[in-house]
């Protein structure tokens, strides 16, 4: 049960972080891109349970193909020998066995094409849908680009070219990890397509849209560290004791006059 990505399971989690964004930040052009995301997750689902089932058409070209060679193969054969039996000259017969060896050669070759089409067609199919995922990750990646937490710590103004940021500390740290879930979701979205179709290269643009999405994640997490250990450095200053303030550098002698002390003479 546990040993497989559950396709459903994706998209209900990305459908439940694009309420999640609409509800916190509405109208947010995030929200169209997991929107967008989650749109592809449903489609991805489809293309790898399609690409998952056996292709009939092809299979059935493919046999058709292959029944019509081995039957020209076998006539060509059959009119070969029959000339070399007709004919006693050796020459006849080493060009004979020469032209049959190219003609399996070429139908050896012609045998592989075949029998691979349907992997390198689906090959292709996985090629492409992880080609758009890829897109969508860098669009995320463009979208927390301007969510720079380090203005909050840093007394540089702004210039006429900085991006407007409208953003409290708390709600930047939330759009920052939203973006994180969806590099993270859009990885698993990827993995439906090497769980479906076991091939060594799909695996591999997998893994490196995986690595793609973990670097633009890290980049992430390190601005919530930012936004988080300034949050805990403005908290310490707002919980300082009042009992903590230097004391009174008074003179003891006006503290006796206050007392109601004799005065000095």
């Amino acid at each position: 049960m546990y040993r497989t990505l559950s396709s459903d399971r994706v998209v209900e989690t990305l459908e439940r972080l694009e309420a999640r964004i609409a509800e916190r930040f509405p109208g947010a052009g995030l929200g169209r891109v997991c929107t967008e995301l989650t749109a592809t997750a449903r489609q991805s689902k489809d293309r790898a349970a399609a690409i998952a089932r056996p292709d009939l058409r092809v299979r059935f070209l493919v046999a058709a193909v292959l029944g019509l060679g081995a039957w020209l193969l076998a006539a060509i054969g059959g009119d070969m020998l029959a000339g070399t039996r007709a004919t006693d000259e050796l020459y006849g017969t080493i060009q004979g066995i020469d032209s049959a060896l190219n003609l399996v050669l070429v139908m050896g070759a012609s045998l592989f094409f075949m029998v691979s089409l349907e992997d390198r067609l689906k090959r292709k199919r996985a090629l492409d849908a992880l080609h758009e995922l890829r897109s969508i990750i860098h669009v995320i990646d463009m979208h927390q680009l301007t969510k720079d937490p380090s203005t909050e710590v840093s007394i540089s103004q702004d210039t006429p070219s900085s991006p407007t940021r409208t953003l409290e500390k708390y709600e930047l740290i939330r759009y920052l990890d939203y973006c994180s879930e969806m590099l993270s979701l859009a990885s698993k979205v990827a993995v439906l397509y090497s769980q479906s179709f076991p091939d060594p290269v799909v695996a591999e643009a997998v893994n490196d849209l995986e690595r793609t999405a973990s670097s633009l994640a890290q980049k992430i997490w390190q601005k919530i560290n930012i936004m988080h250990r300034s949050l805990e450095t403005a908290e310490r200053s707002a919980t300082v004791p009042a009992s903590a303030s230097p004391p009174s550098t008074a003179s003891p002698a006006a503290g006796a006059l206050s007392a109601g002390g004799p005065a000095a003479v």
